[in-house]
This record gives C-alpha cells, structure tokens and sequence, in this order.
C-alpha cells in the first residue's frame, strides 16, 4: 500500500510569491481549510516543502 498524505490549507496565499501559489495548486488546495489527499512522490514532497508554513500534513497509510 502506498503512502499519502492528507493536506488542509491553514493560511492564505495572498502574500506569497507566485512559486508558492502554483504549488498549493499543484497540490489540488484552493481556499482556506480545505484538504486533498496526495500520493507519496518526490515532486509531492517538494511542494510540499516549498509551503509547509500554509498547510498541516498527515501521513496515511
């Protein structure tokens, strides 16, 4: 079974540069409290990384 991730965005992009705005997307988050669940992958991970100050990350699976 592959590992996810569980996402919910806790901050607004308002002020955030514009590589940072395409990653929430990337990620599939568009407003405030919202949640994806994204498969395990080096390309997830570094999003993830890029905006780990605007979202709570739970490990599943």
């Amino acid at each position: 079974m592959a590992k996810t991730f569980v996402l919910t965005l806790k901050r607004s992009t308002n002020k955030c540069t514009q590589d940072q705005k395409d990653a929430v997307r990337c990620l599939g988050l568009r407003k405030i409290r919202s949640t994806a669940e994204v498969k395990d992958s080096p390309a997830a991970r570094g999003n993830i990384m890029k905006v780990q100050h605007l979202i709570d990350v739970e490990v599943k699976g």
